[in-house]
């Protein structure tokens, strides 16, 4: 899982993935989490079930995201891939560059990713216009998405060209077993109108100055509870001071996850304050109507994480059946050949973005193969300076002579070392003359010996 958004972080995104890694945990998966560091909470840490967290050392710069670098991550992102064996990478929302770092390197690894896509995005603002280009990088070659509506997967499929058919609907879930209906009923004198949101513009925030007020003027017996907090909670203390509504408005703040609620049904209304007022009044005349245990009931059927995990297991199944193409299949996806008329290259991306994002990709994946290349000579080189500074220290008179014996002893060290910690698949690379590596070892088998990694198997990534 790599997202920018996790704990100690709350919002929906960083419950989503919190449940969903518990969940997989218990069918049996290792779950590693990939996000940035908060504040002093960095390295490695452990959280329930013995789901272990990375909190790289990458601080945010701008709403919780870290600093786009395209290949500032590419170093550590390899480390966790290959030191946790890690099969497939789920990244976690639209504008996480942390996320679509990840799903870059991941991908020119060789690895399955797979993206969820959890809020809707418009598409003619300026920030809307440049997140949809990010996006349709991102996805033209990821292996499978998850969106948690269907009018979420027509706004993701709409905005980065992803074909409909690699896209899945899998909604959020409520963990039905923390939030159960009171064994007495309130009494119905009083409706209790509570809101659970982060206290953003996108989240409404603005139409709750509007609806409350005018709620209250229509229904005496109504009272509004808000909890969270935000940019927007100035405007509604606001609100509440200007139209006397201290005792009818409880403004709670900050509610710890194990407090909020669920809501007990679900009206839908335009984001317009007028139609609101309607909603709620709709609202507040059914709700005599509806039986608690009946709603829970179906909230525990429909909307379960353990059903989310099953359903998510399911497109990881179908991710890992995909085949790994070739580099130059992958750029294809960025950048299409058409020789029809005589016409140049068109770019599936953009006429000057399609050109920037197989740039990148091309770096990417030489800045991955010299990564490779260094750790592997970094560590040959340790073993054998070492050799040669323990002969001159000893031997100080004879050094070429033992400078050739301490090569002869690395050699055979490493040969030793290649049949004692790799699988036979992998000694035949080495065995075989002129055959390439189809892997990324992360480091060379001494390297793995001395504890550095925690792997005996090297990792088949597919790339010949």
């Amino acid at each position: 899982m790599v997202s920018d958004f996790f704990y100690p972080n709350f919002g929906g995104v960083e419950n989503h993935i919190y449940y969903l890694s518990q969940c997989l945990i218990k069918e049996g998966h290792k779950v590693v989490v990939m996000t940035h560091a908060y504040q002093n909470r960095s390295g490695v840490r452990y959280m329930t079930n013995g789901l272990k967290v990375y909190y790289v050392p990458w601080k945010p710069f701008l709403m919780q995201n870290t600093l786009p670098t395209f290949f500032g991550t590419l170093s550590i992102t390899r480390t966790i891939l290959i030191r946790e064996k890690i099969s497939l990478v789920h990244g976690h929302q639209a504008f996480s560059t942390l996320c679509h770092e990840a799903l870059m390197h991941a991908r020119t690894m060789g690895y399955k990713v797979v993206f969820t896509d959890h809020s809707l995005y418009g598409f003619s603002d300026v920030g809307s216009i440049h997140m949809n280009k990010v996006l349709q990088f991102t996805l033209a070659d990821v292996t499978q998405a998850i969106c948690v509506s269907h009018t979420s997967k027509e706004n993701t499929v709409l905005r980065s060209g992803l074909p409909p058919e690699k896209v899945y609907v899998i909604p959020n879930a409520v963990d039905t077993a923390m939030f159960t209906p009171a064994p007495e009923r309130l009494s119905r004198d009083e409706i209790v109108i509570v809101v659970i949101s982060r206290l953003v513009y996108r989240k409404g925030a603005d139409l709750l100055v509007e609806v409350i007020p005018e709620v209250c003027r229509l229904h005496p017996n109504v009272r509004f509870i808000v909890g969270g907090d935000g940019p927007k909670r100035v405007r509604l203390e606001e609100m509440r001071e200007k139209h006397s509504l201290q005792d009818r408005v409880d403004m709670l703040g900050a509610v710890p996850h194990a407090k909020v609620l669920p809501d007990d049904m679900v009206v839908l209304a335009a984001p317009d304050p007028t139609t609101m007022v309607h909603a709620i009044t709709r609202a507040i005349y059914m709700l005599p109507q509806i039986d608690p245990q009946d709603m829970h009931n179906r909230m525990k059927k429909l909307y379960s994480w353990p059903d989310v995990a099953r359903r998510t297991e399911i497109v990881y199944n179908r991710a890992l059946k995909c085949s790994n193409p070739p580099l130059l299949d992958r750029l294809s996806r960025y950048a299409t050949s058409l020789k029809k008329n005589g016409l140049l290259r068109y770019l599936t991306c953009g006429t000057w973005a399609g050109k920037i994002f197989c740039i990148v990709m091309i770096v990417n994946f030489l800045l991955w193969r010299l990564l490779q290349l260094w750790k592997v000579l970094l560590t040959r080189m340790y073993w054998q300076i070492i050799l040669v500074l323990y002969c001159k220290f000893f031997f100080p008179n004879r050094p070429t002579f033992f400078l050739l014996i301490s090569i002869s002893l690395t050699r055979t060290l490493r040969w030793y070392l290649i049949f004692k910690f790799q699988s036979p698949n992998m000694r035949r690379h080495h065995l075989v003359p002129g055959r390439k590596k189809a892997y990324d070892s992360g480091a060379s088998p001494i390297g793995a010996a001395q504890g550095h990694l925690l792997f005996k198997h090297n990792v088949e990534l597919g790339f010949r």
